[in-house]
C-alpha cells in the first residue's frame, strides 16, 4: 500500500506548493508511489487519516499552533518545507517589534477585530517535533522528491552540513563579493546548488545558517572588502531573525 501523504500550509505565499506543482513529469512519478489525501492547493479532497505530513509557512496564531499539533498527532513523520516553516520565514521580521504594533501598522483602524489577533511568528519544531526539513525560499522541489523517496526505502535523506559556498566553487560561479555585493555563503547551509549565485544573485541565506557557522571569519572577509560586521548581520536577519531576544 502507498503511504497516504497529505500537504498543509499556514502563514507563507505557497510558492513552495507552487514548486511542487511545476515538478511535471517528476511529480507523475512520484505519484506512483505515494497516495496525496489532502493538497488545499491541488485538489479538493480532505483527510484525517495520513502516513507524512508535508508543511509549509510559519505559525503566527494561536488557532493554528491547535491545528499543526492536531497534523502532528496523526501524522507518523512531519516533513516542514520551506523557509518560512524550518526558520520562521520573512514573516519572522515582524518579532522585532510589539505585536499590537505590527497589528496597526498592518490592519489600521480593524487591528482590534479578533480575527485579526497575532503573536510572534514561530518556525513549525517551535510548535511540534520536526523529522526533517527541506529548506529555501522556495525549496527545490527535487530536493523535496529525494527525501520523500528517501523516507519510503527506509533510510534517512542526507542534509548537507557545508556552505553553500562549496556549490558556488563546483559550479565556477564567480565570488559576489568581487561584485561589491554582501553574499550569505559562507554562512549558509548548502543543498540548493547555489541557485541565486548561479542566476547573478548574492545568496539571501534562505536555507538557513549551518550548525556551526563562523560569523567571526565572515565578518573578517567583510573587513577584507570594505564593508561592515553591521552590514553583513543586517542581512543575515531576513532569513535567519533569532528564535530569541539577545540570540
Amino acid at each position: 500500500m502507498k503511504p497516504r501523504v497529505a500537504i498543509f500550509d499556514f502563514a507563507c505565499c505557497e510558492g513552495c506548493q507552487l514548486q511542487i506543482l511545476n515538478m511535471e513529469e517528476e511529480l507523475l512519478e512520484l505519484l506512483s508511489v505515494i497516495d496525496p489525501v489532502e493538497w488545499r492547493e491541488a485538489m479538493s479532497d480532505r483527510s484525517e487519516d495520513y502516513d507524512i505530513a508535508i508543511v509549509e509557512g510559519s505559525i503566527t496564531r494561536e488557532q493554528d499552533a491547535d491545528r499543526l499539533r492536531a497534523i502532528r498527532e496523526r501524522a507518523k513523520v512531519l516533513i516542514a518545507i520551506g523557509a518560512c516553516a524550518t526558520l520562521g520565514g520573512v514573516n519572522r521580521l515582524k518579532n522585532h517589534f510589539p505585536m499590537a504594533e505590527v497589528q496597526k501598522i498592518v490592519y489600521g483602524d480593524a487591528a482590534a477585530m479578533p480575527h485579526l489577533a497575532t503573536m510572534p511568528t514561530r518556525a513549525i519544531d517551535e510548535i511540534v517535533k520536526v523529522d526533517y526539513k527541506v529548506e529555501g525560499c522556495p525549496i527545490n522541489a527535487q530536493e523535496l522528491s529525494r527525501v520523500i523517496r528517501a523516507l519510503l526505502a527506509g533510510s534517512a535523506p542526507a542534509t548537507p552540513d557545508y556552505p553553500l559556498c562549496v556549490e558556488c566553487k563546483k559550479g565556477e560561479n564567480p565570488c559576489r563579493y568581487d561584485y561589491g555585493e554582501i553574499c550569505l555563503g559562507p554562512l549558509t547551509r548548502a543543498g540548493c546548488n547555489a541557485w541565486c549565485p548561479s542566476n547573478g544573485f548574492w545568496c539571501f541565506g534562505c536555507r538557513g545558517l549551518l550548525d556551526d557557522a563562523n560569523v567571526e571569519a565572515a565578518e573578517k572577509v567583510m573587513e577584507q572588502y570594505g564593508r561592515t560586521a553591521d552590514e553583513l548581520r543586517e542581512k543575515i536577519i531576513l532569513f535567519n531573525t533569532p528564535r530569541e531576544p539577545g540570540e
